[in-house]
């Protein structure tokens, strides 16, 4: 396969950057690689949600319950069986989950195939239904997901969640997934497929007109998504060490959401901006709520809660200003990059 000088470019970034990331983990404190991990992990699922939404044209509103199936598959696969015989203690676990153990490689597969899987048999009745519809039933699934994980106790230890999942998402294990992520998707979005799913997106009546079969290509890209999600939530679980049914609430949908819309609707270099930018702001706007003194001449009380209301004052600036997104529809490419370099120097 020849080689063009953008792909090149592109490697050698990607290449750069991961020296960057592994360097990182000697140099920077605990709290900056949490931030940069989740960074990395909520890019995955923003990516995700916008080859279904922002591709597709199909609202959905349920992947907070494929994030949750790729967690809880993941820390089944990772726990020692020593300690889940510990843990599960108001019913013990049921074979074979009580005696699985992988490598968390293969954990993290298993936490992306298992999420396609209840994908597929939620998408083959939903996705017959358009637009609010559509968004009313993914998130019925989503809870229908949630409330199983809480009353399958012998398998998911219920309401008391899992603690104590092995850390295993390193800085450069949660950069790799990112990549592998983007690459595949570019690669999907970008080939004669990702025309087909545009053309879905654009005008399903025409798309069926031309001979494209408008609901299997659906399923596929809702399948796709949401094994990717999976990924994106066993990653979740090994970061935060502790998953439990309240986190994979509607809530979490939302912020995902939030990333793809404030990046930009069809935009793979838009979901990398809106996950990075909303991410930081919000941890930097903690600072907020904390008391500030004011070169010592006085001193503001930290408000509770502020922190939201300044972050849902930037959220309706980007509605209103640039109701596109950060990118709208187009991606950051060398040619651009080239081009906006030239007319700076003129």
């Amino acid at each position: 396969m020849r080689l063009n000088s953008s792909t090149i470019l592109s490697i050698l970034v990607m290449a750069l950057l991961g020296c960057a990331v592994w360097q990182a983990e000697f140099f920077l404190g605990d709290y900056e690689i949490y931030i940069a991990k989740l960074i990395f992990i909520n890019a995955i699922l923003a990516l995700s949600l916008n080859l279904i939404y922002g591709f597709t044209g199909l609202f959905s509103l349920g992947h907070a319950g494929f994030i949750a199936v790729g967690a809880y598959v993941s820390a089944l696969c990772i726990l020692p069986p020593e300690q889940k015989e510990m843990m599960w203690i108001l019913e013990p676990m049921i074979w074979p989950f009580s005696e699985l153990f992988t490598p968390f490689w293969a954990s993290v597969l298993a936490g992306g195939v298992v999420a396609t899987i209840f994908a597929f048999f939620i998408a083959v009745p939903v996705l017959r239904l358009g637009d609010d519809y559509l968004g009313i039933a993914t998130l019925g699934f989503a809870e229908i997901i949630r409330v199983l994980i809480v009353n399958a106790t012998p398998i998911t230890n219920g309401s008391l969640g899992i603690k104590g999942i092995p850390g295993h998402a390193t800085l450069l294990i949660c950069y790799g997934w990112m990549l592998f992520t983007l690459i595949v998707l570019a690669r999907l979005v970008f080939s004669n497929y990702g025309n087909v799913l545009r053309c879905i997106r654009d005008n399903e009546i025409a798309a069926s007109v031309m001979g494209i079969n408008v609901f299997w290509n659906k399923v596929l890209s809702f399948c796709i998504g949401a094994f990717f999600a999976g990924v994106g939530g066993a990653l979740l679980g090994s970061h935060l060490s502790t998953i439990d049914p309240k986190m994979f609430n509607f809530l979490l949908t939302f912020n995902v959401l939030m990333f793809v819309v404030a990046g930009g609707l069809g935009s793979l270099t838009g979901s990398l901006l809106g996950a990075t930018v909303i991410t930081v702001l919000l941890e930097w706007l903690r600072a907020i709520e904390e008391p500030m003194d004011i070169f010592g001449l006085f001193e503001i009380p930290g408000i509770p809660g502020m922190r939201m209301v300044v972050f849902s004052l930037v959220l309706l600036s980007i509605i209103l200003f640039r109701r596109e997104g950060i990118m709208g529809t187009r991606e950051l490419t060398w040619k651009r990059i080239g081009a906006f370099l030239r007319r700076h120097k003129a």
